[in-house]
């Protein structure tokens, strides 16, 4: 079998799943929002940070997580930046958008390891969503004194703007804890000071309640851009799912690592071709059918 016929079946039976599904999941990592242009270097990085990389040397927004600035003024002056350039200058994104037509008319829900609200910001309801190592819109306490989170929006906006010459904040702006006067720090998993916010907890109790509402239906696990950094939050469940459940399809998109476990070979329709290239074929498949069944039904 060529392998355009082998990618035209994998298509028709990812689009065949789709429509049969009584619950779609989706999980998405990080390769996700990139594949959609979230990018963390490349252009997108040097015309975002270009002060930054002249003084730091830095090279990309994800080694930049790590860089060991001397001062708390230097780190907001960095990280207000980050958390507006991908969290409040970006809307949303056609891939996004695409995925969120592909789903239209399905019970689904969201599992993701992304932090930057691109889900909702196409449309997704917040309530079907659970961001598990979560928020760039959230700061928390450093130590932590509690599990609470703040909106961080007006914050960082104002860190931006004071920003002076040497890429420092005004002292004053330096964001602290309401509750104990600690540093406030981002709402990212990072270590063990990552605290489970009521709103967080809410959205791993609906999950929960996903899970248990899974014997007795069609499942269609659609995973997107999740690779083995952080696996154990959607790839291996996923794998899970579709080992103990005979009614899971599992459809991967993954650039670099498409393939199932031997035990899941059956059930998994894997993707190593471009995203947009997909989702755009199993749009154009999934309209295809129901135009067909809908000419069917009138010619009947």
């Amino acid at each position: 079998m060529s392998a355009e016929s082998a990618y035209s079946q994998s298509i028709e039976r990812a689009v065949k799943a789709i429509q049969e599904a009584d619950l779609v999941v989706i999980g998405a990592g990080s390769g996700f929002s990139t594949a959609a242009g979230l990018t963390y270097g490349g252009e997108r990085f040097t015309r975002n940070f270009a002060p930054y990389i002249q003084k730091y040397g830095m090279t990309d927004m994800y080694s930049t997580g790590f860089y060991p600035f001397k001062t708390l003024e230097e780190k907001w002056g960095y990280w207000a930046r980050h958390i507006l350039v991908n969290r409040y200058e970006t809307g949303s994104l056609p891939l996004y958008e695409q995925l969120r037509e592909l789903v239209a008319g399905k019970e689904y829900f969201v599992l993701t390891t992304n932090v930057d609200s691109l889900f909702a910001k196409a449309g997704f309801d917040s309530e079907r969503i659970f961001e598990q190592q979560g928020n760039y819109g959230d700061f928390q306490c450093s130590r932590p004194c509690s599990q609470e989170v703040y909106s961080n929006e007006e914050m960082v906006r104002t860190m931006v703007e004071q920003t002076d010459e040497n890429l420092c904040i005004p002292s004053e702006l330096v964001p602290t804890c309401p509750r104990c006067g600690a540093a406030l720090t981002t709402h990212l998993r990072v270590d063990g000071s990552f605290v489970n916010s009521s709103a967080r907890q809410r959205q791993e109790k609906r999950w929960e309640e996903v899970l248990q509402s899974m014997p007795g239906k069609k499942v269609l696990l659609l995973e997107l851009g999740v690779g083995f950094m952080t696996p154990t939050w959607v790839r291996f469940p996923f794998e899970r799912i579709t080992h103990v459940l005979e009614t899971a399809t599992l459809v991967r998109l993954n650039r670099d690592h498409p393939e199932a476990m031997a035990e899941n070979r059956e059930r998994t329709v894997s993707f190593a071709e471009d995203m947009h290239q997909v989702l755009g074929d199993l749009l154009a498949k999934k309209y295809a059918s129901a135009a067909g069944a809908q000419g069917e039904e009138d010619a009947s």
